[in-house]
């Protein structure tokens, strides 16, 4: 069987990945660099944590831009809650970058994950930054190369590459994204980076990537827990010759943008901690999208509901009890419950199924929660997985 085709970067854009130490594991990559060639339109959606690493606070502050050449990461610390030290290293880094490369340091925006409460560890990345400007390459091994230099916990890269068509020239959106835990709605611990080289304007980016980020990073959760260090940038260079301008281009383009942002989120939940189902909550039926996703929420988080899907039970009661704990008004008569397409509950009443098919059904590794109410139009969908003995032990053991 032959090795599956790695994505391929945009054009105008460069990438690398590299060692320097900063993980314990030795060798293990720990600096992603992506580079644009020509000055690139840069968006940015970040954590909504009250407490956030200090890039974070740096990248925030110069996007959106028109004028962005790159976005270096590290990995294995994380670079919060460390005071104004923490600011003035990411500035630090990008500053170095900025020097390596021959652009201004403003352009360069800065992520970092790991640990919380560390210092970042200057000598290592004195002597890793070189090293990965170095070795800059438009290639897919590249661009692979810097997704696995993005990894905490993540047992494999997540990338993705798409191609469209707009005004008659092909365009490529690509991206790649780190994320294992501490996953949550309103962004989680995960950092992504988007490339494409059609051309935006910042403000059209800017709202094109938040629209995306709804319907993916924001429906997705593992654990409930928001991050210090969430962010996800997009930058556009327009290499290829092609601006997104009329409404179908729009629409063209942050379909594809949406998707790109759904296949990366969907390969947080699917490396998710121990994991060893992906679940797909589906809320039908309700007023406003609020409530729905109110409803979609409370359901992906709920330790009893995860803890039921870990063991392959159908014990819908906890499905529908979630529903019930949350502030959307209704009555049990409202709800109905269908797990992989066979109804459990209807109407408010119980239904009498085959468990141990069902059981079977969910012991494939995916699970399809479809709660239905008959209150209105509303929907919500949301990305989760199940809770096992084996994310317990990663995250006790994490720093110890």
């Amino acid at each position: 069987m032959s090795a599956a085709k790695l994505p391929e970067l945009p054009l105008g854009f460069r990438a690398a990945g590299a060692a320097c130490g900063i993980k314990s594991v030795a060798d293990r990559l720990d600096l992603a660099l992506f580079v644009s060639d020509l000055p690139a339109t840069a968006a940015g959606v970040f954590t909504q944590n009250r407490v956030v690493g200090a890039p974070v606070k740096v990248s925030r502050g110069r996007v959106p831009r028109l004028s962005a050449r790159g976005v270096v990461i590290n990995s294995g610390n994380s670079n919060a809650c460390t005071g104004e030290r923490g600011v003035t290293d990411a500035e630090w880094m990008t500053a170095t970058v900025a020097d390596l490369i021959g652009y201004d340091a403003e352009d360069i925006l800065v992520c970092s994950t790991g640990v919380i409460g560390r210092f970042l560890p200057r000598h290592k990345l004195e002597a890793g930054l070189p090293k990965v400007a170095a070795i800059l390459q438009p290639t897919a091994e590249s661009f692979n190369a810097a997704a696995r230099g993005m990894m905490t916990t993540d047992t494999v890269a997540k990338q993705v590459s798409k191609t469209i068509t707009l005004g008659g020239r092909q365009v490529t959106l690509a991206g790649a994204c780190k994320g294992a835990a501490m996953i949550a709605p309103n962004m989680a611990t995960m950092i992504a980076v988007l490339m494409t080289d059609a051309a935006l304007p910042p403000a059209l980016a800017d709202r094109l990537l938040r629209d995306a980020v709804k319907l993916s990073f924001n429906a997705i959760s593992v654990d409930g827990h928001t991050s210090t260090s969430d962010t996800v940038l997009l930058l556009a260079n327009g290499a290829s010759g092609a601006s997104v301008d009329s409404a179908g281009d729009i629409d063209t383009f942050r379909d594809a943008l949406t998707e790109v942002c759904q296949q990366l989120s969907q390969a947080i939940i699917r490396d998710a901690e121990g994991a060893n189902h992906i679940v797909t909550v589906d809320i039908s039926g309700l007023r406003t999208d609020e409530e729905a996703l109110e409803i979609a929420r409370t359901i992906a988080d709920g330790i009893l509901v995860k803890c039921a899907l870990t063991g392959n039970d159908p014990n819908w009661g906890r499905i529908v009890s979630a529903a019930g704990y949350t502030s959307v008004c209704f009555e049990e008569s409202d709800v109905s419950l269908w797990v992989n397409g066979v109804p459990l509950y209807e109407a408010g009443t119980p239904v009498a199924f085959d468990e141990s098919d069902v059981s079977r059904r969910m012991a494939t590794g995916e699970i399809h929660i479809d709660l239905r109410f008959t209150l209105g139009e509303a929907k919500a969908r949301m990305w989760t997985s199940d809770l096992t003995q084996e994310y317990v032990r990663l995250n006790s053991e994490y720093t110890t």
